[in-house]
């Protein structure tokens, strides 16, 4: 017997809430699967017979929906739910209304469905993975790192060098309006979905065919509707400064609403903070993870050759990538948790620029045979550096360097602004035996032949202390000579302005001594002084400087470098909140910075943006007047909280001379 309905609520501030959606807001229902979901219907008459009263229902996602491929589920009501399939029971018959509980299946796709009852009435939800199911391949059994990796909308990516890393404040934004419905376009947008929808639909019940989708559509290399395009120049016409950015929300609005366009421009870290955006919005715990000093091995042999002239010029990198948190039920047992994923690929994989996702404990282990993309990845952490000297004849000497690959491999830690050190996760520690294993099954033979670099002469790098920005300051080579014998050597102290990565700039200073004359077991320390006056217009944004000392040994033409990359430390923004903060209530943010050149500032404006604060964009206070040497830029900045909670409040500073300076703040805002 069927039931009469006249009417029906989707309970969408009972059900959003207990699916952790709320925050997406409750006109709508968003839910996630393994999990039951609340409908209450009202009869026209009759009520609810236990055993005789029957409920046909269909759910349906994409545009070619069949049962055979997931993508069309017909049930009708059981006695009780049932949490492995999609299933439909009655909880609670009061007279004319019913209680119907439906869960979706804990491997349905996610994405737009229509539920039908009876064939005719029909409703629209839309199902996300559920990191809180046990049943569901990205289930964390962990509140805090659920808060931390699903549900947190600000976060800190980590800049600067491996010796200073920088906390960057990032405003991922992902429970913001119209967010969720660009990552369902960013699905939809991608070619596997144009060649075959139904095909494509049916994927996503997969997390590792979600997250290679996502890490082809975040960059736009293959010209497919991507949502950044790629930006590595000194200059960016028709486009913004990477640099200039604070947050995803913005760049996914911008793309959605320009027919996926994709939006100039972006670099590493955005690319990586987008993808994380997009993958926590659709139920992927993730986070992003900084490789400092990483390799791109192109011709697969695990080795990074690097040719210098006599003048010492040198490069590296780093790199940002995501990790996603699922298990991996197409690999043996042992490699679920943590997959790594680079959202700008450098190389294609399957014919299409993507990478990952591949299990970090894969790449630790040397399993280069896991899907997907081990070896490059692996490469990113292990590869070695191999410097080469070419003299001026033409002839070449393998330069001694202890520079390594993949160091201080950082994320935010759960829970606190401070990092995490998770380089463990990837390698074991330099020169174990663990290590040594590894490379003998990834066969990193380069690894394995290494022999100890002679240890008769050394030359390292030293600084100063309070090196920031607008300052002159001096940086120390030291050589010394630990053998029983003079030495007569050339010694090549090189700096240039460098981007993260490690694309060369202007000298800032530079230093050849022919005749460095060193007694046994002598030192000798060489200053280099670096004036503000030449580094100035020389810098990136990434205030970067990379030092090179090429020390020769005229005897026997054996060389050997050090190298170092320094921060130039941005002036701090103070930041000062106004009045009590409170969900709804004005508040004021008091921001202050002193100018720390020793030149006038011009065009200088701070600009705020944060989750739940600045409703969904940015708001930006220009300052009328130039801010002398010394003199300090301040305004206030009127923001209303929406939701109470920790939230971080993002602020940018930007002029004409010291380019963008970041801050934030965490704020407590009270119900």
């Amino acid at each position: 017997m069927s039931l009469d309905i006249s009417t029906w609520d989707l309970a969408c501030r009972f059900n959003n809430t207990d699916h952790h959606t709320e925050l997406n807001g409750m006109d709508r229902l968003i839910v996630r699967r393994g999990q039951a979901f609340t409908i209450n219907l009202y009869l026209n008459s009759g009520s609810y017979q236990p055993g005789y009263s029957q409920l046909h229902i269909t759910a349906e996602t994409g545009p070619q929906p069949e049962e055979q491929y997931g993508t069309r589920a017909v049930f009708g009501l059981s006695d009780e739910i049932d949490d492995t399939r999609w299933s439909a029971a009655v909880s609670s018959p009061t007279g004319d209304t019913v209680c119907l509980s439906v869960c979706a299946a804990p491997d349905a796709p996610i994405g737009r469905y229509v539920l039908t009852l009876d064939g005719r009435i029909q409703f629209d939800f839309i199902l996300l993975f559920n990191p809180w199911c046990p049943r569901d391949v990205v289930y964390i059994d962990s509140e805090e790192k659920l808060a931390e990796y699903v549900l947190a909308q600000d976060g800190i990516i980590f800049r600067g060098n491996a010796e200073y890393p920088v906390p960057i404040a990032w405003y991922f934004g992902q429970f913001e309006e119209g967010i969720l419905d660009a990552c369902l376009r960013i699905l939809d947008m991608n070619p596997k979905h144009s060649r075959n929808p139904g095909k494509d639909c049916s994927g996503r019940r997969n997390v590792i065919y979600v997250t290679r989708v996502l890490s082809a559509m975040i960059n736009s290399n293959d010209r497919d509707y991507g949502v950044l395009e790629g930006c590595w120049k000194d200059t960016f016409d028709g486009g913004v400064s990477p640099m200039s950015w604070r947050g995803s929300v913005q760049i996914l609005r911008t793309w959605s609403s320009t027919s996926c366009l994709p939006v100039r421009f972006g670099q590493c870290w955005v690319f990586a903070a987008v993808a994380c955006t997009v993958s926590r919005a659709l139920g992927i715990p993730c986070r992003v993870v900084t490789n400092f000093y990483s390799a791109h091995d192109t011709n697969s042999n695990l080795v990074i050759e690097r040719y210098l002239n006599e003048k010492g010029e040198i490069d590296s990198t780093h790199i940002w990538i995501l990790t996603s948190w699922m298990t991996r039920p197409d690999l043996p047992p042992g490699f679920d948790g943590w997959q790594a994923s680079d959202p700008t690929p450098q190389e294609k994989s399957e014919g299409v620029f993507c990478c990952g996702p591949v299990p970090v404990r894969a790449i630790k282990e040397g399993e280069l045979t896991f899907k997907y993309d081990a070896p490059f990845v692996f490469a990113e952490v292990n590869a070695d550096l191999v410097h080469i000297l070419k003299y001026n004849d033409g002839s070449t000497r393998k330069i001694v360097n202890d520079q390594k690959v993949g160091q201080k491999i950082s994320t935010k830690s759960v829970g606190r602004d401070e990092r995490e050190d998770i380089t463990h996760l990837y390698k074991y520690p330099e020169g174990s035996a663990e290590e040594r294993q590894v490379f003998e099954k990834a066969n990193h033979q380069n690894k394995l032949q290494q022999q100890q670099a002679n240890p008769g002469l050394q030359i390292t790098i030293k600084l100063s202390t309070g090196i920031r920005k607008g300052c002159d300051f001096d940086v120390f080579a030291i050589v010394t000579n630990n053998t029983e014998e003079d030495k007569k050597c050339r010694l090549v102290f090189a700096s240039r302005a460098v981007s993260y990565n490690g694309v060369i700039g202007r000298e800032c200073g530079f230093k050849d001594l022919l005749n460095v004359a060193l007694a046994p077991g002598g030192e000798r320390k060489v200053p280099l002084k670096l004036n503000y006056s030449k580094y100035c217009t020389n810098l990136t944004e990434d205030n970067l400087i990379r030092l090179g000392a090429l020390l020769i040994d005229y005897s026997t033409k054996e060389a050997m470098m050090a190298m170092r990359d320094i921060v130039l430390d941005d002036p701090e923004i103070k930041i000062r909140i106004l009045g009590e903060p409170k969900e709804k209530r004005k508040l004021a943010a008091e921001l202050t910075l002193q100018n720390p050149l020793p030149e006038t500032l011009q065009g200088c404006c701070f600009t705020i943006e944060g989750a739940n604060l600045t409703g969904g964009s940015s708001i930006t206070e220009k300052l009328e007047s130039p801010i002398e040497p010394g003199q300090e830029a301040k305004v206030k900045i009127y923001f209303t909280p929406t939701q109470s909670g920790l939230r971080k409040l993002v602020v940018d500073f930007d002029s004409n001379k010291l380019g963008h300076v970041r801050g934030y703040k965490n704020v407590i805002i009270g119900k």
